[in-house]
């Protein structure tokens, strides 16, 4: 199983959606609470921040490979498919 690391930025509303769903994807499949996340705060964190490539938070990798990263307008269900991608990919060996 591996990592996932996930950059956020305090107050950020699509930060909440992205722990919503992963919350709500854990009730559903318990399975996926094995998953480790890494939750770093790009404003406390900002020299590990730099070290990746991303625009906007949430932001989550696995192995330095950005596999989802949130957009202006971005809505709940989009958020949850993208979550749910991460977690799927995390559960890979």
């Amino acid at each position: 199983m591996k990592k996932v690391l996930f950059f956020y930025v305090k107050g950020c509303p699509y930060c909440a959606q992205a722990r919503k769903a992963r919350q709500e994807l854990i009730e559903e499949k318990p399975e996926y609470a094995r998953v480790e996340f890494n939750e770093v705060d790009e404003g406390a964190e900002p020299d590990l921040a730099d070290q990746y490539d991303y625009w906007a938070t949430p932001a989550m990798f696995i192995d330095g490979e950005k596999i989802y990263e949130s957009h202006l307008g971005e809505k709940y269900e989009e958020a949850r498919e993208n979550v749910k991608r991460v977690l799927d990919r995390a559960m890979e060996d």
